[in-house]
This record gives structure tokens, sequence and C-alpha cells, in this order.
């Protein structure tokens, strides 16, 4: 557990060993991650690196943040931008200490800074993302190119599409 007196070191995500951002996402979601939905969702796309962000404890990488150029493929033709959020990922040993909230925090605040906080989606846990202003309001007609639990498909931001779409990469 960390000392509480220490504050959660947040940094860009290129300041983290590729390898141990890797290590981390695997313990985190296991190696067979890359078969999930949110990777056929922005399959092809690079990240925000503006967006992305590592938390360390005592120099040691404990949880990251990665952002993703997608849009939705809107059923009545064009589409609409968007920011896919996520993973977040924290070290298992370090859940519950405020990682996630730290990261989280960090990445709302730049894609502010960039203009790119209007239309943000991620696949996740309605109670943890909801604190942060994601809901699943207005992804009710959302669909993705994998299965996901139609409750876990949040969006925040002023400009999130309220209308039926596929998910994918930004073309």
């Amino acid at each position: 557990m960390p000392d509480r007196r220490i504050a959660i070191d947040i940094r860009p995500l290129v300041s983290a060993a590729a390898a141990d951002v890797e290590a981390l996402l695997d313990r985190t979601f296991g190696p067979d991650r890359h078969q999930r939905t949110a990777y056929l969702i922005r399959a092809g796309m690079p990240p925000f690196e503006s967006l992305n962000f590592a938390a360390f404890l005592q120099g040691r990488l404990v949880g990251t943040i990665q952002c993703w150029p997608i849009a939705l493929h809107l059923d009545s033709g064009g589409a609409a931008s968007l920011v896919m959020v996520g993973p977040v990922a924290i070290a298992p040993e370090q859940q519950g200490m405020g990682y996630g909230r730290a990261l989280m925090a960090a990445m709302k605040a730049a894609a502010e800074a960039y203009g790119l906080g209007e239309a943000l989606m991620l696949i996740g846990d309605p109670e943890f993302y909801g604190r942060f202003g994601f809901s699943a309001h207005c992804t009710a007609q959302w669909r993705a190119p994998g299965p996901v639990e139609q409750h876990r498909l949040l969006a925040g931001g002023c400009n999130v599409p309220d209308t039926s779409g596929m998910l994918g990469p930004r073309r």
C-alpha cells in the first residue's frame, strides 16, 4: 500500500518505457486484451500523445491512460469525430489508491486545453466514470464492431452525438 504522504506522480506517457506499459496492460487486462472490442474500434489509429499519461510510485510505473482518435460512422451518412479514452490501467495492487482518478483528471485537463474534450467516449464502469461526466445517455443507438455491454458504452462532452451509428477508426 503506498504511503499516503507520497504525491501521485503523473507524467506524459512517453516518459514510461514501452515494455513497462505493455507489461502493465497485460497484468491489468490479460494477454488476450488485443481481442477486445476497444482495440477493434481504434484499430490502426495512432494515439493522441498529448492526452496519454503515466502514474508512477517511487519511480515505478503503476498506471496509464491512453486516448485515440475514432469516429461514430453515422447511419445517416458522414461521421462524428470522437476521442476514445482508454485503456485506463492501474496495477492490480495499486487499485483504489487514487491513481485512476489522477490520470482521468490529467487527461480531461489536457483534452480541454487542446480543444479535444467536447466528444469523449469509453467502454467502462458507469459508477467510476460517471464522476468524470461520462454516461450512457447518448450512446443507446451506438454500435461497436465487437461485443459490448451497452450500459458500459459511455460518453461525455458537449458535442457527443445522440444518433445511431457504428464506432470505428477515424478515417
